[in-house]
């Protein structure tokens, strides 16, 4: 466990606007988050625009890191939280605010990483990126009107991290040692040697059907917040059923 926790890593998807993405880093600024990555930002989005709508919160703008897909991003995050304002067909829990980060301020008390995903300023976040998070979370707002723009949305999430305190929970006596999550790398890796071995053996049937069941398996294996040991161990599990079967096939 660490004394020090760290804001959780806002991560926009494929923003549109400098402004906006301006306005991001001056919520953040206000509440003192800093680390700022932008998946597929339109190009030119640095702009004299961005730092006016950032109210001189430009260090954020600056340090701000880019990147082409969201599982780069992802790469060293443990414990993702997505936000949507429609309801989701996933595996999921949801939360609300406050509760998604107390999640995120217990994780990053023993040396997770955290990050919070925002989507994109008209769609929000497709399937595919909300099945590689572990938590959804959606605000309370009006059912007949949910729609809020992408500073307005990491403004409540900043909000929520700086009225409950960046501080450690207090441990219990005789608690169970807290194990750290994987990296999203390492989970990426797991179902990258998964893939090609369940289709090997029909798994993937309609083959038209595959990229539902892949979704599938990436929120069934993030659901859970696996550690590194655990995939570890899942991994030897499958690789020990192909040696059975390869053992099999050659009598």
């Amino acid at each position: 466990m660490t004394d020090k926790i760290l804001p959780p890593i806002i991560i926009l998807v494929g923003p549109q606007l400098g402004e906006n993405i301006g306005m991001v880093a001056r919520a953040m600024a206000n509440f003192g988050l800093s680390e700022l990555r932008l998946v597929d930002p339109r190009e030119g989005w640095l702009s004299d625009k961005t730092f006016a709508a950032s109210a001189s919160a430009g260090a954020v703008l600056r340090a701000a890191a880019v990147f082409e897909t969201l599982e780069a991003a992802l790469q060293d995050v443990c414990y993702v939280v997505a936000t949507t304002a429609r309801q989701r067909d996933n595996f999921k829990p949801v939360l609300g605010p406050a509760p998604a980060i107390a999640a995120c301020q217990k994780h990053e008390s023993q040396g997770s990483r955290c990050a919070i995903l925002f989507g994109r300023e008209k769609s929000g976040l497709s399937n595919d990126e909300i099945s590689r998070a572990d938590v959804i979370c959606t605000f309370p707002v009006n059912a007949e009107f949910a729609s809020l723009n992408i500073a307005q949305s990491v403004l409540l999430m900043a909000y929520e991290w700086g009225r409950q305190g960046a501080t450690a929970l207090d441990a219990t006596p005789f608690a169970a040692a807290d194990m750290p999550l994987a990296p999203k790398g390492v989970l990426n890796s797991f179902l990258d040697w998964l893939e090609p071995a369940l289709e090997q053996r029909g798994f993937f049937k309609p083959i038209e059907k595959k990229a539902v069941h892949l979704e599938s398996l990436r929120a069934l294996f993030s659901r859970p917040g696996f550690t590194t040991q655990e995939i570890s161990l899942l991994r030897g599990m499958f690789a020990a059923f192909e040696r059975f079967g390869a053992k099999r096939d050659n009598k």
